[in-house]
Parts: structure tokens; sequence; C-alpha cells
């Protein structure tokens, strides 16, 4: 009885050609990655490397990464003297706080409105929500500005907060992750006697947690890093947040030592690392959209 050849395509899908090929896949992958995010990562490891260089190594003719002589604790103990950091980051903090909690208060029961209830004209919010995803801050900037200053609450935390309490974002984010969320437990907790506001915060806010820590690293960030609306509301140095305290300090203080500048930068960006380090698997699965498990 002759054997014959196994044909090309059994040779093709081997499970050594197919490990070799998974292997390959994989390395390719995470090379990818990996290149990727050392790109994004080289900004702040040359923000960290000039925090702790002396002002005469800063801008030299030849590359160096580390610093020849160590000038780390002068430049963090001058950045943490010479301009008010933590009442910095305090203010960023209240700000953030503030903004993040009354988005979440009010996005919320609107997301599952539109997600869940039937009602007339729902489509038609709901193109409303995708057109105000369209709309900058600068636009509603001047009447908002206008009125604030007729109301005298210029130069105050509200002032800060107020254009950014309704989220387009929030509500689109929010309403497709309700999508998910099955009918019949709805149902379930009707036959119960809850009402729509408890179904709302007692059932279906509750499965939402990793769209609201996504959306919640989202505006942290966004409002950390503001400095368009602060430049134009505030004027006291007490009420600065973050990036206009920076503004403050360089300006003030530090004139052209950026070794000062970027341990303040450093020290001022440290909560934003900490806090999607904390909310980075939350954070995945409200960007992937996983529903309800």
């Amino acid at each position: 009885m002759s054997t014959q050849p196994l044909p090309p395509s059994a040779v093709q899908t081997s499970p050594g050609l197919a490990r070799t090929r998974h292997i390959l896949g994989l390395v390719v992958t995470h090379g990818l990655l990996l290149t990727g995010a050392a790109f994004i990562l080289l900004p702040f490891v040359w923000m960290l490397a000039t925090s702790i260089k002396p002002p005469d190594e800063v801008f030299t003719a030849t590359f160096s990464l580390w610093p020849k002589r160590f000038y780390g604790v002068e430049n963090y103990s001058y950045a943490l003297t010479a301009a008010p950091l933590l009442r910095f980051a305090l203010n960023g903090a209240i700000l953030c706080g503030g903004i993040l909690i009354i988005q979440l208060l009010v996005a919320i029961p609107c997301a599952y409105a539109l997600a869940k209830l039937r009602f007339p004209g729902r489509d038609v919010l709901f193109v409303l929500v995708l057109l105000g995803l369209a709309v900058p801050v600068q636009v509603p900037a001047l009447p908002l500005y206008i009125g604030l200053a007729n109301l005298g609450l210029l130069n105050t935390y509200f002032s800060m907060m107020v254009p950014f309490f309704l989220s387009v974002f929030a509500i689109f984010l929010l309403r497709q992750f309700f999508k998910s969320f099955p009918d019949d437990i709805i149902h379930a907790a009707r036959l119960d006697g809850m009402s729509e506001f408890e179904i709302v915060w007692r059932v279906v806010t509750p499965s939402a947690w990793p769209a609201i820590a996504a959306f919640s690293v989202f505006s942290i960030v966004a409002h950390w890093n503001d400095l368009y609306w602060p430049l134009i509301v505030i004027t006291d140095a007490s009420l600065a947040p973050p990036p206009l305290g920076m503004m403050f300090f360089a300006n003030a203080e530090t004139g052209s030592n950026y070794g000062a500048l970027t341990a303040a930068a450093t020290i001022l960006t440290a909560p934003l690392v900490i806090t999607f380090l904390f909310a980075r698997r939350q954070f995945i699965q409200g960007i992937t959209m996983t529903g309800v498990k």
C-alpha cells in the first residue's frame, strides 16, 4: 500500500508553522505597541530628566538624558516654595470634582431616558445631543462671560465650572452603555413597584461603573488641563487651577529656570497619572462597551 505525500495545504497548516506565525504576529504586534508607548512616554521622560538637571545642563550642544550633576532636590524645593503648587493642585481637584459630580447627576438620567424610555421626540433629542458634540466651548464663551460678569460671579469656582455642567459626551457615552442593559431587569423592577428614579440609581447605574470610570478619566484630564476658560474668568492667583497656576509661576518667579518649571509640571501631573492607574481597568471596560456581565 503506497503512501502519498501530504498536500501543500496540510504542510502550511501544520501545528509548528501555525505556532511560528502566531509567535511572529505577537512579536510584531507588541513591537508596534512598545514603539508607540515609547513615543508617547518620551515627553514625560524628558520632563522628568529636565526636572533633575541644573540650569546650565538644560540647553547643551550634546544630548544627555541623565544629568551629570543631580539637581533634583534644588529644583523641586524651589518649585514648592516659589509658587503655591499645592494650592493650584487643590483648586484643580475642587474644579474637576465639582464638574464631574454635576455632569454625572445630569447625564445619567438623560442617558437612561434616551436609551430605555419611549416618548415623542426621543430620536430628535438624541440627534441634538450628537450635534452638541460639535459645539466647542469657545462658541458660548462670550455670552457666558457677560452673564457671569453681570451677576458678579467672576473669580469664583462656580464661574470656572458652570460651562461644563452639561456634558453631551457623557450623555452619549452612557446612553450607548445603557442600551446594552437587559430590558427584562427593568421590567421586573417596575413590577416590584420601583419608580423610574429608583431604577436609574439603584438598578442601572451600579452596572455602569466601567462607563462612569471611563468618562471620569476623560472629564478629569480635560478640566485639569483646561487653560482657556480659567484664563478668561480668573484673575486671582489663589483660585488658579494647575495650567493657569503654571503661568503665574513661570512669569512671576522662575523666568528661564526650566528645571524648576518641569519640576512643578511633574508635581502637577502626578495626580492625573495616579487617577488613571486606579481607574485603568474600568476605563478600558467602559471604552470597549462590554455591557452587563
